[in-house]
């Protein structure tokens, strides 16, 4: 099976109610993009765009939709068309994000999303973003809110300051619960993450990954708005300014290592029950002999999940290596299910004496057990494959 022959560009969805946040959220992450270059599609609702005007000064990869609602759209195309042009090689981004508008239905662009055939990008979340001081007020006057809360991957809950304590734990508590598993959502399952921000200050890393190539290979390039930041925050420093840099919302990260190969339908299991608060899992998976050719790339958001076989280099060591993201996780209990995961009935041999005679052949009893696990291991791939994008899909 072939690896992906393009880069999948992570697209992700902001959205919230008006006056949630969404905007101060997109250019606080615009502001701090851990080297990576962001692309930007605004949706706005009326002919006025405001949010658009705010955001454009700012990137140069911004498109505006203009008026309209883009989830009222007859069909795809459109948002097909920007997508084209965002993910051309030329334009050398490394995520995507889309502002819906305040009054879209943030389901229905996820599902936009998921039918494109745009083979470049790759789902990258539904971000909720929620005023947290006027969330019973929203929910009287947008009940829906509960449906869009459901179906969210991640639900930020901005404004946290204008709260107390205990308010904000129960604003949290109630949020949580409108996430009930198996909801309608790309892969059905769990609840979605929960977060507290002020400002829409929240780690880019939560989002996406640190760019791997410095921007200072380029040996010519357009001055960034981060660029310019850079020396007000210096300035800043010694005047209790600049203080939009620091990142407020917490959240849990969990580092896996295992050198006996996965059993797929065990781990399956685990990604099939995670728990909520569990956002973003990448990594690399190996199988062992259910795919002694491939490494499989693992990228799971919320409830979205696709493997990505490639082939292992040679002489790399067969390893599986995970990252989990998440706010209110348990990392040891977390680290324990994906230690069990491991392939732990796996036969092994002793390295063969070339000068040992060859063995005869074994009898149908005592070859039936390894015929059994052959067989096992291979049923538990196929629930693996399931969630592996086909080359000639990518057509």
């Amino acid at each position: 099976m072939s690896p992906p022959r393009t880069k999948q560009i992570p697209v992700i969805v902001l959205a919230g109610f008006l006056g949630s946040g969404k905007t101060t959220l997109l250019n606080h992450l615009l502001h701090n993009r851990a080297g990576n270059r962001i692309g930007v599609i605004v949706n706005d609702f009326g002919s006025i765009e405001i949010d658009a005007m705010t955001v454009s000064g700012q990137v140069g990869s911004t498109v505006s939709l203009g008026n309209g609602c883009l989830c009222c759209a007859v069909d795809a195309s459109e948002l097909d068309a920007f997508l084209e042009m965002l993910t051309r090689p030329s334009a050398r981004l490394d995520v995507i994000v889309i502002e819906a508008s305040g009054l879209a239905e943030p389901q229905e662009l996820v599902r936009m999303l998921l039918a494109s055939d745009n083979p470049h990008i790759m789902y990258g979340g539904l971000v909720e973003v929620v005023d947290a001081a006027e969330f019973e007020a929203t929910r009287r006057r947008h009940p829906e809110i509960d449906r869009h809360l459901a179906v969210a991957d991640l639900v930020v809950l901005n404004k946290a300051d204008r709260v107390g304590d205990e308010e904000l734990a129960r604003i949290r508590e109630t949020v949580a619960a409108t996430g009930t598993p198996g909801a309608d959502g790309p892969a059905g399952g769990t609840a979605g993450a929960v977060i507290c921000a002020t400002y829409g200050r929240v780690d880019p890393e939560l989002l996406f990954d640190p760019s791997l190539r410095p921007d200072g290979e380029d040996k010519a390039r357009q001055l960034s708005f981060e660029d310019l930041l850079l020396a007000e925050r210096a300035e800043g420093e010694g005047t209790g300014a600049g203080h939009e840099h620091h990142l407020h919302a917490a959240y849990e990260s969990v580092s896996f290592t295992a050198d006996v190969p996965m059993d797929p339908r065990r781990l399956m299991e685990f990604l099939d029950s995670r728990p909520q608060g569990l956002y973003r899992i990448k990594g690399f998976v190996d199988f062992g002999a259910g795919d002694r050719a491939n490494r499989y790339a693992v990228h799971a958001v919320g409830r979205f999940l696709r493997f990505e076989p490639q082939p292992w280099a040679r002489d790399e060591p067969c390893l599986t290596q995970l990252v989990l993201i998440g706010s209110g996780i348990d990392p040891e209990a977390l680290h324990k299910e994906l230690t069990d995961c491991r392939q732990t009935d796996a036969p092994t041999a002793d390295a063969p004496d070339p000068d040992a005679p060859e063995p005869a052949a074994p009898s149908p009893e005592v070859a039936a057990p390894y015929a059994a696990q052959d067989t096992a291991l291979e049923r538990g791939m196929w629930g693996v494959l399931r969630y592996v994008r086909r080359p000639d899909d990518e057509e």
